[in-house]
Order: structure tokens, then sequence, then C-alpha cells
């Protein structure tokens, strides 16, 4: 059959007239060349701040970062930033970003496994470098995430991972690095008889995964000790938790669940512990610091857990733990796609009793000093990855927050996503609409 050439142009035509709809942009390659960002105002994330700063970087790390006035700007390809502010890439812990997409369609969902003893699942390699939600993430300045398991009383292993490769093994910036164990809810007795007897099902459940629990931990422990023919994945998964190599997260948030699990893990010789959570960390501040035990804590936003509390109670716990001593790092838990606001719950930290370097530093030098990853991100300092964002405003301000430029390993990011694509295309639509085919602008009700 012959085809007429003219139909063949129309279609063509055709479908490069079609607006393309935006993808997830294309990994940046490595960074080819020493670049310096000079003129802006330097939160290094550790609590100083340098006006008028200068920070390098090449071949992935920083090497200068301070004064201006100090910086040797030959070889550099110089980016000038006056009047901005460069801060270090703000890290989400506890995320199931890249395992979860659409909560209505199964098939995106790869947060949990089968089963309630799960301590050899490993997270990460179910982590997807495509999701669309990871450019949104971007946008606002979250470069790194911790990808964790759910589901089960131990849920399996979480990994570091920075926000821009082309697949999972190359997104990893610490590999297994923790254990995730959901304690056991205490319930307690309502005076309702039908709810406890409920209840003492639940109670007796909870005893069986104690007892389970406990076993585990045992068996691990003479595990690690012995020399075995034969691997046993589930013991083997558990065995840094005796030396320190791996951290133990424990997700709690009642006060006397938060003591029980503790001093559960401290009688089977865990070495590093972190609550995750925590909404009652406050009222067991004393006994976190005492026990040596960090805290990510998870309801900046969120109403407070007691009719009695005040209503503010969940904004100013950041500066109350602060005041005690504790070390903590603060979470975004709404929603995946809310992770974009990590910085604006260190922002409402900020209002309530922090200082703004301080709140900084609880969505980055904390976190990676409580993640294990502070000696290769964090701050902006010399030796580390340049991962950092430059924004025209306040990056903990919802309402300045405005990220420019930003670099993972010194690699310069596409800062596009399918959000902006869309913002983009609807305001040009209605913008449109407003005029009449001789290009007066009209009223809207027209």
């Amino acid at each position: 059959m012959k085809i007429n050439k003219k139909y063949i142009s129309a279609f063509v035509a055709m479908l490069f007239a079609v607006p393309v709809m935006a993808q997830v942009p294309t990994p940046a390659p490595k960074q080819s060349k020493p670049v310096l960002l000079k003129g802006a105002t330097l939160h290094v994330g550790n609590g100083t701040v340098v006006e008028n700063a200068a920070v390098g970087f090449d071949k992935g790390k920083i090497t200068y970062a301070g004064p201006q006035a100090g910086a040797n700007l030959s070889g550099y390809e110089v980016v000038d930033v006056t009047g901005q502010h460069i801060y270090p890439g703000l890290i989400q812990p506890n995320a199931t970003l890249g395992l979860n997409e659409i909560s209505s369609v199964r098939a995106t969902l790869d947060q949990r496994e089968v089963g309630e003893m799960n301590p050899h699942v490993r997270s990460v390699i179910a982590y997807n470098t495509d999701s669309d939600i990871i450019p949104t993430i971007r946008t606002n300045g979250v470069l790194l995430t911790q990808v964790t398991p759910v589901g089960g009383t131990i849920s399996g292993t979480s990994s570091i991972v920075q926000l821009d490769a082309w697949n999972w093994e190359d997104a990893i910036v610490k590999a297994d690095g923790g254990l995730h164990l959901n304690w056991p809810y205490m319930l307690i007795s309502t005076g309702n008889s039908a709810q406890d007897a409920r209840l003492a099902r639940m109670k007796a459940q909870r005893e069986q995964a104690l007892t389970e629990l406990a076993a585990l931990f045992r068996d691990a422990a003479v595990y690690k000790a012995g020399k075995h023919e034969n691997e046993n994945l589930k013991l083997a998964a558990t065995a840094g938790l005796f030396d320190g190599s791996k951290k133990l997260y424990i997700h709690a948030n009642y006060g006397k669940e938060i003591v029980e699990a503790v001093n559960f893990a401290k009688e089977h010789g865990v070495k590093d512990i972190v609550v995750v959570g925590a909404r009652d960390a406050v009222a067991v501040a004393d006994f976190l610091k005492a026990n040596n035990v960090s805290v990510i804590y998870s309801g900046v936003h969120a109403l407070p857990s007691r009719a009695e509390e005040d209503v503010d109670m969940p904004y100013k716990t950041p500066y109350l733990l602060h005041k005690a001593g504790v070390p903590f790092a603060l979470d975004y838990d709404l929603s995946i796609h809310g992770i974009r606001n990590l910085p604006f719950i260190a922002g409402t930290a900020a209002a309530y009793g922090l200082d703004k370097e301080q709140a900084l530093a609880a969505v980055t030098l904390n976190t990676a000093k409580i993640l294990g990853v502070d000696k290769q991100t964090g701050s902006v300092e010399v030796g580390k990855d340049a991962t950092l964002v430059v924004s025209s405003g306040d990056l903990l301000d919802m309402r300045t927050n405005n990220v420019t430029h930003a670099f993972i390993q010194g690699r310069k990011l596409d800062l596009n996503n399918k959000q902006k694509y869309l913002y983009e295309k609807f305001d040009n639509k209605y913008k449109n609409e407003q005029k009449t085919p001789s290009g007066v602008t009209t009223s809207a009700g027209n």
C-alpha cells in the first residue's frame, strides 16, 4: 500500500507539537572541573555562619569553605551567588521514599516484607531511583534519605542513599547501617469488659512477640560468638548490633515503651541505640541521656499526644530535647510526598526555641551523626562530599525558600520536576484563556 508523504509529514509534525510530559531528570554526570561558589552567606551546618563566603569543590569533594577573601580562584569555574545562602544538603531519616510510589497501586509498594522477624531483609535493593517523587523532594533542598522498611516486629535493614543516581548501587552512601525494631505496643485496660477481653488477646500476642524477640537476640549473640558451617542469614544480619558496627533503630513513642525497649536492647548487648518516633522523648529525656541514646523525633507537625499537654508541645519538643542534652534529629513522617517540607519542620522548631543554626543542624549534621555518615556529609567542610544547596532566601522558611542550585557529590542537579511542569502548563493555559483573539486581556468572568 502506498502512503502519501504529506500524511507522514503531518503525523511527525503533530508528534513534535505535543508537549513532552516532564520525567525524572537524567542523573547528572560526574563533576568535570573545579567549581567555586562566591558571595553567599555560608551556613556550615555545625552552628557556624560565614558572611560573604566562598565554597570550592573538585572531583566531588569540598576543597575550600570560608571567607571569600581567603579563596584561591585560580583554576575554578566561578559562580556568583552574591546575596544568597549556601547550606548542606538536608537529610531525611526514616523514609520509604523510593519504596512506595502510589499507595493505591499495589505493584508500586515494596516497603514491607512478609513475616514478623526479618533482620536479613535489605530495603535498599528495592529502592527505585526513577521515582517521580524524588525530584520534588530535591527542589526544597533534601538530597539524602534513609531508605527504611516497615512492618512486622523486625522490619529489616536501612541504608543511606543520595537522591541522584541511575540505580540503587550508585545511590548508596552507607549500606545496611541499621536494623529496625518496631517495639510491641503496651496495652492499657479500659474498664470495658468487651474491650478488655480483646485487650487480653492482644496482650498475649505481645508477650509472644517479646518472647520470640528475646530468643532471636540470644541466638544472635551465640551465633556471633561461634563458628558455623552453614550461614544463618537472619542471625548473621544482627551480628553488627553487638560490636557497634550496626545501629538498632527502635520505633516507639510511649515513654514506658521507650524505657522498656532500651533496657531490653542494653540487656542483650546492643551497643548503639536510636529511638525513632519518640513522641514522649521529653518525659524520659534523663533516661535517654544517661543511656547515650539518640532520638529521631517524628512529631513536630503533629497534634499533642495527650489532652493535658500544651497545644504547642510538638513544636517545642526539639528545643526541650536540646536543652536536656539528648542528641536528636528531625524526621518528616507524615507522607513521602511531604518530605519536601523537611526544612519547614526545622523552621517551626526554630520558631519555638531553637536558634536557626541549631534547627539546621537537626536536619543536616545531627542527622548525619545519628545515621553514621557525618565524616562524609552533613556539613559544608573541607574533605566532605560537595552535597549542598544554594537558596536565594531562608531555606527553613516556606515563604522565602527558593533553591537555585543543588549539588550532590559535586554534580549539578537538574531541579525540574513533574510538579513544576504541571504548574507551568496550567499557569500558561489560564493566562492564555484570559485573552481575546485580538490579544486584549479581559476579566476572568468574560
